[in-house]
């Protein structure tokens, strides 16, 4: 724990894109269970989530 404790702190953009992915990657993956998408589609949602939550991560750091 202490590791990851440092590693947000030594890098929080990092750790902010990680965590904020995350978040919604599971988000996307239950909205999505019963929708009946191929794989492919699902695997390019889930890869443009995790790019949209490196943008709002880098947006959110501009300040």
């Amino acid at each position: 724990m202490a590791q990851l404790k440092e590693f947000a702190n030594q890098h929080p953009n990092l750790a902010a894109w990680i965590a904020l992915g995350l978040g919604m990657v599971i988000m996307l993956l239950i909205a999505v269970r019963h929708v009946g998408l191929l794989p492919g589609q699902i695997l390019a949602l889930v890869v443009v989530t995790v790019l949209l939550a490196g943008l709002c991560v880098w947006i959110i750091s501009l300040e």
